[in-house]
Parts: C-alpha cells; sequence; structure tokens
C-alpha cells in the first residue's frame, strides 16, 4: 500500500497542494494583520478500502476512475484525498480559497480549485457572495469531503454519490435570522457549472437555481433544500444518434433518454441531534432527472455513542430507482435481418447504460479513535447490494457482476485537519 500511495498519480498532487498552501503563507505573512486578516488550513484523508467483489469496483463517485474489487482488491483511491484552504477578510469583505486533490476520471490527482468566491456582508443578518460556492443541498454541503468532520469514513454514497457536484460558479444570498429561539439561515442561489471529464467529455450544468432553509436549537439542527439545473452531458451521444437512424421510433428513445438540456429537480431534507455523549442522524431526497440517469430516491439514518476518544456508530442507507432499469427499445419484427442485428446491439446498448442507475441498500457499522488533536483513526464493515436490477454505485462493472449480491467492504481511513 504505501508503495501505491507514492506512486507518481498521486505524489506530485500531494507535493503540489503543500506547495500552494506554503506559498500562500508566504505571501499573507507580508500582509499587514491590523488591516486584514486571513487563515491558512487544510485538511485530507489517507485510506484504503477493500472489496470482497472481483467482478466490479466499489467507489464514492460516477467521476473516480476506479476503486476496491476489480481493479485492486485494496485501494487507497476510493477515499483518499488532500485539500488546502485560504481564508482572507478585510472590513465586510471577505474572500476564501479552496482546492482539493483526489482520483479523478482519468485516474489522476490533478488539484481542482472546489472553491473560489468573494463574500460581502451587506449586514450582520445578511451577506452576498460571488465565485465558485457550494452548493447548500446536503447537511454536509460545507464539508463533504473533510473526513475528520464526519464520524463515518465517508459521507453515506447512496445520498452523497448520487450528487457528485458539489458547487456552482454564481452567486448566493444568505440571510441569518432568529425566531422562537431558533437561529434560521435561508440561502438562495444561481449559478452554472462546466467541467471536463475525460478526453473531453463534458459535464454542463446552467440555470443552477434553488433555496436551502437550515435552523439550529440547542442539539439539533435541520436543512431542507431543493433544486434545479438544465444538465447537458455527450455521455451516450453515439448510441443516439444511431437510434435516431431508427425513425420516429427510434427518435423518441433518443429524446427520452439523452441528456441535452434534461431540467433535473433534487428536494432533500436532514436533521441532526448531538447533544455530546451521543448523536443521531437522518437524510434523505429524491432526484428526477427525465433522462437514462433515470429518477431516484434515497435516505440515510446513522448513530453513534461518544466513549473517551472512541465513537462506535452505526448506520443504514438506501438508493432506490423509481424509474424502470430496463427498456424494450427499438421493435425488432418485420425488420431485415441486418438492420434487425444492428437494432439488437442498439437496445443492448441502452439497457447497459439503464444499468448504471445508481440503486443500493448498504448497512454499516464502525468505530473511530480520535487519536491526537485533529487526527482521527476510523475502521469500518459495510454490506452492500444493489437493487433492482443496477449496478449501483458500482463502476467498472465485468459480465459475471450480479445485481442483488452482497458485496462485503471493508475500509480504514485517518483523517486530519491542520
Amino acid at each position: 500500500m504505501y508503495q501505491q500511495l507514492t506512486t507518481g498519480k498521486l505524489l506530485p498532487a500531494v507535493l503540489g497542494t503543500a506547495m500552494l498552501a506554503w506559498g500562500m503563507s508566504a505571501q499573507a505573512q507580508a500582509a499587514d494583520s491590523s488591516a486584514f486578516n486571513w487563515k491558512l488550513s487544510g485538511f485530507g484523508t489517507v485510506g484504503a478500502v477493500h472489496s470482497s467483489n472481483p467482478h466490479a469496483d466499489f467507489t464514492t463517485s460516477p467521476l473516480k476512475a476506479h476503486g476496491a474489487g476489480y481493479s485492486e482488491s485494496w485501494s487507497p483511491d476510493v477515499d483518499t484525498r488532500f485539500g488546502a484552504q485560504l481564508d482572507a477578510s478585510y472590513g465586510r469583505w471577505s474572500a476564501v480559497l479552496q482546492v482539493v486533490s483526489e482520483q479523478r476520471l482519468d485516474g489522476s490527482y490533478r488539484p481542482l480549485v472546489e472553491w473560489a468566491n468573494v463574500k460581502y456582508q451587506v449586514t450582520p443578518d445578511l451577506a452576498v457572495r460571488a465565485g465558485r460556492i457550494a452548493l447548500p443541498i446536503f447537511l454536509a454541503a460545507d464539508y463533504r469531503k473533510v473526513g475528520y468532520i464526519v464520524p463515518w469514513v465517508r459521507t453515506p454514497v447512496e445520498v452523497y454519490g448520487g450528487q457528485p457536484l458539489s458547487g456552482s460558479d454564481g452567486v448566493d444570498l444568505t440571510w441569518r435570522w432568529n425566531r422562537g429561539g431558533l437561529r434560521n439561515t435561508t440561502q438562495a442561489f444561481y449559478g452554472h457549472i462546466d467541467l471536463n471529464l475525460y478526453n473531453e467529455l463534458r459535464l454542463q450544468a446552467s440555470g443552477i437555481a434553488g433555496l436551502s432553509h437550515s435552523i439550529e436549537q440547542g442539539a439539533f439542527s435541520g436543512r431542507i433544500s431543493a433544486g434545479t439545473a438544465s444538465l447537458t452531458t455527450d455521455i451516450g451521444k453515439g448510441l443516439f444518434t444511431a437510434l435516431r437512424a431508427f425513425g420516429p421510433q427510434g427518435d423518441v428513445l433518443a429524446r427520452r433518454y439523452e441528456i441535452v438540456d434534461k431540467r433535473i429537480q433534487l428536494l432533500s431534507a436532514g436533521a441532526s441531534y448531538d447533544p455530546g455523549d451521543w448523536f443521531v442522524t437522518a437524510e434523505g431526497g429524491r432526484t428526477r432527472t427525465h433522462s437514462l440517469l433515470g429518477d431516484m430516491s434515497a435516505l440515510y439514518v446513522g448513530a453513534g455513542m461518544r466513549f473517551g476518544a472512541f465513537t462506535p456508530y452505526a448506520g443504514y442507507a438506501r438508493a432506490r430507482a423509481e424509474t424502470s432499469a430496463t427498456d424494450p427499445g427499438l421493435p425488432l419484427a418485420g425488420l431485415p435481418p441486418r438492420a434487425a442485428a444492428t437494432a439488437s446491439a442498439l437496445n443492448a446498448g441502452l439497457n447497459a447504460y439503464l444499468f448504471s442507475m445508481a440503486a443500493q441498500t448498504t448497512w454499516s457499522t464502525g468505530v473511530r479513535w480520535d487519536v491526537a488533536p485533529n487526527m482521527a483513526l476510523k475502521a469500518q464493515y459495510e454490506r452492500v447490494r444493489p437493487e433492482d436490477g443496477t449496478r449501483g454505485f458500482f463502476s467498472n462493472t465485468q459480465p459475471a457482476f450480479r445485481s442483488g449480491e452482497a458485496t462485503h467492504v471493508t475500509s480504514v481511513a485517518l483523517d486530519f485537519v491542520f
């Protein structure tokens, strides 16, 4: 494992992140601290994951190249990441820059700018931001990639893995207000994002708009969010072009499943209660995509107890496909033999895409050990079962992979912040 973590694809990214942090620190030391405040911080996870399924990769995001199982019995790529963040403020103005290095779809660890925005505090309760901003969709929206903050090894894949986009380029407005002992935060946002995934394969989301409302009172916190966006990507472009060659029936299938200017909607809600010695948290959501990505509902519930430096915990998560993972496709009756063979292959290709809908159930248990200030060691076991005739959140599936069969996943992770 040590050799894997020091290969050329990861070490340059780690060194690059460290050099960036050093450079920002050197510049900040020259600033006038009486008028300008700054803070440099960082976070990271060094992890290893084992999967019992040799016919697919267990992973946490469709934007990762590979994971544990088929590609590697033990993989460091599932959870390992490093990040650096610079916060600066001057009067009512403040800014943040966050850079994160983790595995990408091309297998590299090239750092990506996660946040880069400027905020103006209009009043003590009202603020406006512009730039690259975290989407306030889930409870852990602001820290979903900072493993040290969450009690488990990773945020539940069934809920968070279905939403790989964590930010957008645009503006947001945040209003904080109190009523009846409740601390309320209402946030409206609007923006877009354009990502180069791999080999010029792009993912574009325009008109990202939504509203989020959070409440806090004592040990309780909750959030409800709603959002929408117009999604476009070239995934399946060749298939849909070929389907249209079969006339109106093929055109209907192409328009139904292609991801071109498809309006997606998301609704999520979550709550957490943490009085100190124990905690319980639950979250759920529903996504409608009007495309081959399908419609999905997801939820998780988790709880744990704190015994000094040790926190044992358990959880349950489920993602359910709300649309069929199969389609009869083009009718073959009456077609000439050569056309029928082509249509049959296209139908198989379409169903291969639909098979990638992410529906699965996970039971998990683990323990967190806070070994030192700002450092936690975690060990976690999960029983993961893809459902609804899909591959769940697994990737690189092979012919022997079977939906409905359980996979045993073991994870260890060292989280830190500085």
